[in-house]
Parts: C-alpha cells; sequence; structure tokens
C-alpha cells in the first residue's frame, strides 16, 4: 500500500554558532554542553512534539495536526528558547573552568523555523522517516535572511501555512512580516519574532507569584505526565471542561494570544466564573484572580505551579493568596469546598493523562544526548595551543 499523507506541524529547533564553537576548543566540554543545552531545549518541546530526529546542530520535530494551538505553539517555542538562556547562564555561573569551550559558550544561540503542511512515512535504513515536500520546505527555511534582518539575534520564523493553521493574525500578535525565494518552490512569506527581544522582556517582567511560603493553603498533586501537557489541561479552553466542572470556557485575550490580561467566563448553566490571567510564565506557573458567582465575593488570587520534580511526571501545587482580614470568613466559608471539588477534578484529570496510551510515534523517537556533568568544574586537558 502507498504511504498516506498525514498534517502535522513542524519545527526546527537549530543552535546558532555551532560550527565556530567547535573550531579550536576543547571537544570533551564542548560536546557536554552541547548535549546539556540541547537536552533542556527538547525537553521543553516534547509534548506537544515528537523528535524525528538530530540533525548535527539541529533538532527536528513534528506534532500530527491539521489546526494548531498558536497560544501553545509559540508558548512552547518560547519556553524552549528561554530554557535554552537560563541553562547557558547556570551552567556559566556554576563552572570554574576557564577552558575555551567553557569561556565561549554565551556565543551558542538558538533559532526555530516553523511550518504546517504533508507529510509521508517512508522506510530508510531500517527506520520511519518523514518525506515530503513540505518536510523540504521547512529545512531549506533555515537558510533565510532573517539574520541580516535582526542583526544575527535568535527569531522564531513560521510560515503562512502554519500562521494559518493557528488561525492568528500574526501582526496583531507582534509578528513581523518576512519574506523568502526558494529555489522550484517560489516565495514564501514568513512571520518572524525576534526571540532576543522576547528574552529581554522575559528577564525584566515583574513575577506575580503567590509563594508557597507566602500563601494562606497549599493543595498538591501528582500526576505522572510531562509539564506541558498538564499545563495545556489546565489552560486550553477547549481541554478544560473535559476534566473540570464547567459546561464551556470562554476565552477573551487582546492579541488573540493566550497570557497577561486574558480572562475566562468558565460558564456553570447561567452563572460563570470569572478569571483573568495575572501572570504567565509557560510551563512553571501561572496566576489569576478568581470571581465567583456569588453575593459579595471578593477576588480570589491563585497560583498554580507545575514543578519536574522527575523527567515525565508533574507535581502541582494550588497556592491561595492571603486573604484581606474583611474576606477571611468568605474564604473559610468556600475554602472546604473548592479543595473537595478540586481533588476530584484532578483525579479525573490524572486518569485522562495517565490512562492515555498515546498514538504510536510515525517514526521511532531517537535517545536525548546523555552529558557526561550537568555542572563542569574541571578544565579538561588538552594539547590545543592557549
Amino acid at each position: 500500500m502507498l504511504p498516506k499523507p498525514e498534517s502535522a506541524c513542524f519545527v526546527i529547533a537549530d543552535i546558532s554558532g555551532y560550527t565556530g564553537f567547535l573550531a579550536g576548543v576543547e571537544l570533551e566540554h564542548a560536546q557536554d554542553i552541547i548535549a546539556d543545552v540541547m537536552d533542556t531545549m527538547v525537553r521543553r518541546l516534547r509534548p506537544p512534539f515528537r523528535l524525528a530526529k538530530f540533525e548535527g546542530d539541529a533538532a527536528f520535530f513534528y506534532a500530527v495536526a491539521d489546526k494548531v494551538d498558536g497560544s501553545v505553539l509559540q508558548d512552547a517555542v518560547e519556553a524552549a528558547y528561554f530554557a535554552f538562556r537560563k541553562r547557558l547562564r547556570n551552567i556559566s555561573q556554576a563552572t570554574s573552568c576557564a577552558c575555551n569551550a567553557c569561556s565561549r559558550m554565551q556565543d551558542l544561540d538558538l533559532k526555530f523555523v516553523c511550518h504546517h503542511g504533508e507529510f509521508i512515512k517512508q522506510k530508510m535504513s531500517g527506520r520511519d522517516e518523514l518525506a515530503g515536500r513540505d518536510v523540504i520546505l521547512v529545512h531549506r527555511l533555515l537558510k533565510n535572511g532573517v539574520n541580516e534582518r535582526l542583526g544575527g539575534h535568535a527569531y522564531a520564523l513560521y510560515s503562512d501555512p502554519c500562521i494559518r493553521a493557528m488561525g492568528i493574525d500574526p501582526a496583531a500578535q507582534g509578528l513581523v512580516e518576512h519574506r523568502e525565494s526558494i529555489d522550484i518552490i517560489g516565495e514564501v512569506t514568513c512571520w518572524v519574532r525576534d526571540l532576543e527581544a522576547a528574552w529581554q522582556q522575559e528577564k525584566d517582567r515583574q513575577m506575580n507569584q503567590v509563594t508557597r511560603e507566602a500563601a494562606a493553603a497549599v493543595i498538591e498533586f501528582d500526576i505522572a505526565a510531562p509539564r506541558p501537557a498538564v499545563w495545556e489541561h489546565f489552560t486550553q479552553p477547549g481541554l478544560r471542561p473535559k476534566w473540570r466542572a464547567a459546561d464551556e470556557v470562554r476565552e477573551t485575550s487582546q492579541s488573540g494570544r493566550r497570557g497577561v490580561g486574558t480572562v475566562n467566563h468558565c460558564m456553570h448553566g447561567p452563572h460563570a466564573i470569572i478569571e483573568e490571567v495575572l501572570d504567565w510564565r509557560p510551563f512553571d506557573y501561572l496566576t489569576i484572580s478568581t470571581l465567583l458567582p456569588m453575593p459579595d465575593a471578593p477576588k480570589v488570587i491563585m497560583s498554580y505551579a507545575f514543578l519536574e520534580e522527575k523527567p515525565g511526571a508533574t507535581h502541582i501545587e494550588i497556592r491561595l493568596a492571603r486573604p484581606k482580614p474583611k474576606d477571611q470568613a468568605f474564604l473559610d466559608h468556600v475554602g472546604a469546598e473548592f479543595q473537595k471539588t478540586i481533588t476530584a477534578e484532578i483525579e479525573k484529570l490524572r486518569q485522562m493523562l495517565e490512562g492515555q496510551d498515546g498514538a504510536p510515534a510515525a517514526v521511532e523517537e531517537p535517545m536525548l544526548p546523555v552529558p557526561a556533568e550537568r555542572f563542569l568544574t574541571q578544565p579538561v586537558r588538552t594539547n590545543l595551543p592557549t
């Protein structure tokens, strides 16, 4: 039988400065650094994406889907980039090594190319590979003129088919139009996000989190599922009614992208619980204010924290902020019922996520690179000139 085409979103994460970094540095530490940051980045992208294969200094991902949630895709890309930058910073601060590789690790950066189209599976060297015009196109888009436009900054490039699959207004979400001309294929309209600028904004943005120490109460759960999967079920309007006691969730966002300022109306028959997002840090935590449809109800502030205590598992902490003295009686009145309700809902979510067999991968996922040491503390002896 001929292979059947499938629709998918493709993402390639490419390490910029890789060739220059490897030239003239100690390969032992260089490869350990590359493995470490690659591992960090990959774990932020899957799920929702599957890893198709490593391609030297790049990783090729895909997610089988006719449509793509624009917030989820952009959050996944930016979370992967932010994690990459934080990891480089943390390794640099933790190591006392003065070798060339450790000294020059900050020269590394990332770029992402995202496209939506079709692929087929074909057998090559004993394993399934993704093939097709759109697979070729996403790889060809790696060679583009965005570096000249942004001055070498890290970026995410979204093809116009990817934008259409997301169903978003790219200009309203701060993306900049860009065009590429590709042999045989022709002109391709794309949209660009400056990830260096996004990283600076992320670092400067004030946190609004109810910490564990400052919380009036903390409700805790464990689910044997990756953080991105748990995050999606807590935040996507289409997924929340599958496990939470709501008929539907009506979402309003000024730009069309989920985040700070998004307002949700969680419908319970004719009544609505109104939530406003106060802080949004995929996939670490979000903070919301909640207004219950009850007379004289105050706004209740809470943070949902998602902690990865081991790979593939998520520890959830629901941290309720201390109320004003005049609101304490109300919180005492509804607190026990809230804990009872959320416990039952989380149990339903746990059964959903832990009970999923999952569709088989279109290709067998390769093993992640394993760094020899997470924090490099000793210089490598080499015969290279210093």
